[in-house]
């Protein structure tokens, strides 16, 4: 069975208002348009042909074509203009402890100081659309990143003690930014803003653009500490639990982990639990975990992720894919039709365009010219 997906863009004040649109081959809606969600997700359940949400959909008839309630993962178009806040994500344990913690504490679900509001892990992967996509992922190398502040002078001082001796702690630095060293933070955006630097050109770039956005917000310093990356188009960006990360601009498809848990670090007027995210926060520094789509069949690629509850192909029609589970498949480029392999049913999608597949179909055959994702539970 197909069953063609439709949802409204979300008006997050970072979204662009032209990316979608632009995709979607349509006149711009005049508003911030930051994410389109096709998924079960209660949050903003996509909507079926006859008017039912998928939620209610699978609640109704999923059973009798496999598709289990709900879903383990939630595919997404993103279009960022301006930077979403720092945050990193919980592990599966510490959501289950977490969440079940403010239950027992009355904290309402939708509460603005509500933390857990589910008990699940949120792994999560963006791959570039646009030419280019802009992101903060994971902690620079220790070495680099005090080359960066012995830059910015005596403004910095504290910030560089804080950084220096073997024994440094990334995570402490980042929850002292955060709490006890706000002002300390504003002293490194001041002399972040002014400095000038061959080596770390682009991140004083972003700096000034941050503090024009969020004007002594702490995050700006929190994010002088992480890796600056840009995408390619196709090009993925794997974010697992407890890894700082904030997307910065463009368009992407992103897929993760059913779940609504969110720590922030900063970049954002939303509640921010210094100490909570450095609870789950993975401080060793690294490069971020960028990754390339495996060809794994004619036409079709797959990102590689260490998570049972998603898979991710990137599909060139025309092109066979087998199906594990149940499947959303979502075109971004050309004029591609897909065909189950059980029913024989079609649907035709443009781009920007999605359908869920039911695990009876078997396998989906892609054809026409262009490129679609489809998303599966992982394996």
């Amino acid at each position: 069975m197909l069953i063609p997906l439709a949802n409204d863009p979300r008006d997050y004040a970072w979204g662009s208002t032209s990316l979608i649109a632009e995709l979607q081959g349509r006149e711009p809606s005049g508003h911030a348009e930051a994410e389109v969600w096709f998924g079960d997700h209660p949050g903003d359940p996509a909507e079926t042909p006859d008017g039912r949400t998928l939620d209610r959909w699978i609640a109704d008839q999923g059973a009798e074509a496999g598709v289990a309630q709900p879903l383990p993962y939630l595919l997404k178009l993103l279009a960022a203009a301006s930077a979403l806040s720092i945050q990193a994500h919980p592990s599966k344990a510490q959501a289950e402890a977490g969440f079940a913690r403010e239950e027992a504490a009355g904290i309402p679900r939708g509460a603005g100081d509500r933390t857990y509001r589910d008990a699940n892990h949120k792994p999560e992967l963006i791959v570039a659309l646009s030419d280019t996509f802009r992101a903060l992922a994971g902690l620079r190398e220790l070495e680099a990143t005090r080359r960066l502040v012995a830059e910015l002078g005596p403004q910095a001082q504290p910030l560089a003690e804080r950084l220096a001796g073997p024994d440094a702690s990334l995570a402490a630095v980042i929850g002292w930014l955060l709490s006890d060293g706000v002002q300390a933070a504003r002293d490194v955006i001041a002399a972040a803003v002014a400095a000038h630097s061959d080596e770390f050109a682009a991140e004083l770039d972003l700096a000034r653009a941050l503090q024009a956005s969020f004007p002594g917000d702490p995050g700006i310093v929190v994010a002088l500490l992480m890796n600056l990356v840009t995408l390619r188009r196709g090009e993925g960006l794997f974010v697992p639990a407890g890894v700082l990360h904030a997307y910065l601009e463009g368009l992407g498809v992103e897929l993760m982990a059913a779940s609504d848990n969110v720590l922030r670090g900063g970049l954002t007027p939303k509640h921010v639990d210094a100490g909570e995210l450095v609870s789950v926060l993975r401080d060793e520094p690294g490069l971020p975990p960028v990754l390339t789509a495996r060809e794994v069949g004619q036409g079709v690629g797959r990102y590689d992720v260490p998570v049972p509850d998603f898979a991710l192909l990137r599909v060139d029609a025309p092109a066979s894919v087998a199906l594990n589970g149940p499947a959303i498949a979502l075109a971004t480029a050309g004029d591609v039709t897909v065909t189950g392999g059980s029913s024989g049913s079609s649907a035709r999608l443009a781009p920007g365009r999605a359908v869920l597949a039911t695990p009876d179909e078997g396998e989906l055959h892609v054809t026409g010219t262009g490129e679609l994702f489809i998303a599966l539970p992982g394996a």
